[in-house]
């Protein structure tokens, strides 16, 4: 009797303590979780690898911010052929006077100016090579445009490859932590794996509107190119090619026809009311100006 006596006091005293234990257990307080770290602390302690890779990270952005902002202003019609030049121009050129209007684009800078510029220069040679010229400055500054939007494109393929190396990284180091010391502290190794992952979530948080507005310019671009290229067409189509030939528009001016000079001594009898282009090069004068300024000839103002 007594050893079966012995044997349920020995249970039910182990089974106390077991209790006892558990029950402690469960009152004691949950050891709270460390405290997240912030991104700058992130950064900081993720070594001067993550410091470049965050810095390369800031600085897609602000050039995909800088990209954006410059096409919102120059892939305008009124940028790329503004109302007031093109109206300028067209009275210039009505009036024959194509050296002024070689002067007025080279006094503005932006597509239209900068393509009709270089078709002016070709005047004296032709038609033909009027429409070279064209194309060749056309196709220039059409590049320049497209070059300048392209890097948005670049951008948003780049921006996640670097996030997603500054993650990798940082989980290898998070790994490697855990096989050194084990995983003690499952709630420390997934705070550690989120931190992480944010290069990558803002590599695509660059990516995505620059892709966007890289579509959205690259439409835009077409667009206003096909305007400015329609407005200098009718702005060349009634030059009058066969009677210029020879003549030469812009720096090195010269009015003058092969085998055929302007006397500078012989005076031209010129209308002060009618007129204020010279009779001989067709420049622009201002009434009462002597000689012309372009071609030296003697001009006799008449009231």
């Amino acid at each position: 009797m007594k050893r079966p006596l012995t044997q349920t006091l020995s249970f039910f005293a182990l089974f106390s303590l077991l209790g006892a234990h558990a029950f402690a257990q469960e009152a004691a307080p949950a050891a709270a979780p460390p405290p997240p770290e912030s991104i700058i602390h992130v950064i900081i302690n993720g070594g001067p690898l993550i410091v470049l890779i965050w810095c390369a990270i800031l600085g897609t952005s602000i050039t995909m911010v800088t990209f954006v902002i410059q096409n919102i202003i120059t892939l305008r019609r009124e940028k790329m052929a503004p109302k007031a030049l093109v109206d300028s121009l067209r009275n210039e050129i009505s009036a024959g006077n194509y050296q002024g209007a070689w002067e007025t684009c080279a006094a503005n800078d932006n597509y239209l100016a900068n393509i009709l510029k270089g078709a002016l220069e070709r005047v004296g040679r032709g038609k033909e090579a009027v429409q070279d010229a064209l194309a060749e400055y056309a196709l220039r500054e059409a590049t320049n445009i497209r070059t300048r939007n392209s890097y948005l494109s670049v951008i948003g393929v780049i921006s996640p490859m670097i996030g997603l190396l500054g993650t990798v990284i940082g989980m290898m180091k998070a790994f490697a932590v855990l096989g050194a010391s084990g995983i003690g502290d499952p709630r420390g190794l997934a705070t550690s794996i989120g931190e992480v992952l944010m290069a990558t979530a803002s590599g695509l948080f660059i990516a995505i509107p620059a892709f966007i507005s890289y579509y959205i310019f690259r439409n835009r671009t077409q667009m206003v190119i096909v305007y400015a290229d329609d407005q200098i067409g009718r702005l060349i189509e009634e030059i009058p090619y066969e009677e210029l030939q020879g003549l030469r528009i812009g720096e090195f001016f010269n009015a003058g026809q092969p085998g055929l000079t302007a006397d500078a001594s012989a005076s031209r009898r010129v209308s002060m009311a009618l007129t204020t282009n010279c009779p001989v090069c067709n420049g622009a004068v201002t009434p009462g100006m002597n000689p012309c300024p372009h071609c030296g000839a003697t001009l006799d103002w008449a009231a």
